[in-house]
């Protein structure tokens, strides 16, 4: 038979007291909080560019510019099946950009804001690589 009156509970750390602390800066943190809808598209975004196969399109775009279908499928090593549903997906949450030349798609990212968020990505995940044998964050 188990006694648990010996057993500790440990409280998280990081509960709260109160309910508001600081009311102030939640009122602040709130007025700048994005509408229900922005971050239901962001949160989008960010799960269209947690796919591994559309990352390496992401990336061949950073890299090469604008590209038509073939040859981002040939770099990635997607099929072309593959490489045009995701390129589709990327184009409807406006993360690249088509242009059209006859029967050719050619596809680019859709904006400064999308390389330089790919761009950030990269260097937080290299920063991160850093701090494995117990560096700081400068």
């Amino acid at each position: 038979m188990n006694d648990r009156s010996n057993v500790v509970v440990s409280l998280p750390t990081d509960s709260c007291a109160t309910s508001v602390v600081d009311a102030d800066r939640v009122a602040a943190v709130r007025r700048v909080m994005p509408s229900d809808e922005a971050v239901q598209e962001l949160a989008q975004v960010f799960g269209l560019l947690a796919d591994p196969g559309r990352l390496r399109l992401l990336t061949a775009l950073l890299e090469g510019g604008e590209m038509c279908v073939c040859d981002l499928a040939a770099a990635t090593g997607q099929s072309m099946s593959a490489a045009s549903h995701a390129l589709r997906l990327l184009r409807m949450h406006r993360v690249v950009k088509v242009r059209r030349a006859g029967r050719m798609a050619y596809y680019r990212l859709a904006d400064s804001h999308v390389r330089m968020l790919f761009d950030l990505a990269i260097t937080h995940m290299r920063h991160g690589d850093g701090e494995a044998g117990g560096q700081g964050d400068g």
